[in-house]
């Protein structure tokens, strides 16, 4: 009894042993996402909650910004690993000089879509001559409008502008204005129909622009060796696998503890509406799809320059 005791105790003390170091050995891996927790980031959360991070043997924190604007400069600045950011947003901020890197998607789709009041006068692009259009954030927006306008035969002078901040289906409810781009079809669309307001969209990718990842993973390129990108690219694919077979335990995972408060109508319907738009091969990178919208946004003068593509996109090793 006392030889099977002290053979328990050893094989106790043995296990904690390895316990403590494999916690003392995980690396320590700080995330800034774009915005406030959403469905949008529900890959890197599944990952977090199942221990897909933790197996790679790194110590994921994950954080939402004060300043949406601020995730990418930090990362630029060393000040963190990985920031949340988006296609456009990546491209105009390598063509100012940060030197910032691509390593994964989040979402490979376009979110963003124009939208009107479903039971509205407007029922092509060709009618909104003369109407009102709001939008949250100038550049890539009025690039967007600017050419989805051109496909119906119009400019921006056919229209007016109106700067409604981020009050966009508030903006189309209230009268303030006819249209608005700059809405994500998997939150404002169901916020318009939760409030008996349905609305209609037209989807950019479908009237001229070329087709981009909405959210993507960046890290500073001067990192780019840092194995512990590869290990959190791996960790969040198989987070992602989890996420489209088990959605609704996904769901669970993702409203636990401190983002119960997320557990509402809209971000139900966003969770459904993302879920097939989720790259399921995050680390995965198409060279041709990047440098078609790289050219896009030269030729709309949102970017001067282009730089060799592995300098600012890649797959990692």
């Amino acid at each position: 009894m006392k030889k099977t005791g002290m053979t328990l105790l050893l094989t106790l003390m043995l296990l904690m042993t390895g316990a403590a170091t494999q916690a003392m050995a995980l690396e320590k891996v700080t995330v800034l996402l774009d915005w406030f927790v959403n469905p949008d980031h529900a890959p890197l959360y599944v990952a977090l909650e199942r221990g897909y991070f933790t197996d790679h043997g790194l110590d994921v924190t994950i954080i939402a910004p004060s300043n949406p604007n601020d995730p990418p400069k930090l990362v630029a600045a060393g000040k963190a690993d990985i920031a949340v950011s988006y296609q456009h947003q990546h491209q105009m901020q390598v063509d100012q000089g940060l030197p910032l890197v691509r390593i994964a998607t989040l979402i490979a789709t376009p979110l963003n879509a124009l939208v009107v009041l479903a039971d509205g006068p407007i029922h092509s692009l060709a009618d909104l001559k003369g109407k009102t259009i709001g939008y949250s954030v100038g550049g890539f927006e009025t690039v967007l409008l600017k050419v989805m306008l051109a496909k119906a035969g119009l400019s921006l002078a056919d229209v007016k502008l109106v700067n409604v901040n981020f009050s966009l289906s508030p903006s189309l409810l209230t009268g303030q204005a006819d249209a608005v781009i700059g809405a994500f079809r998997n939150f404002e669309m169901n916020q318009m129909d939760i409030e008996k307001h349905p609305g209609r969209p037209f989807y950019v990718e479908e009237n001229g622009i070329p087709a981009y990842d909405e959210l993507i993973l960046v890290a500073n390129k001067d990192r780019i060796n840092d194995a512990r990108l590869r290990h959190f690219v791996d960790a969040l694919e198989e987070g992602v696998q989890y996420l489209v077979n088990h959605p609704d335990e996904s769901w669970q995972l993702f409203i636990k503890g401190e983002r119960k408060s997320l557990d509402d109508e809209l971000n139900r319907r966003a969770w459904r509406d993302t879920l097939p738009r989720f790259a399921l091969r995050p680390g995965a990178l198409d060279q041709h799809r990047y440098k078609r919208f790289a050219e896009f946004l030269q030729e709309q003068g949102t970017v001067k320059n282009i730089p060799p593509l592995a300098t600012w996109a890649v797959e990692l090793p």
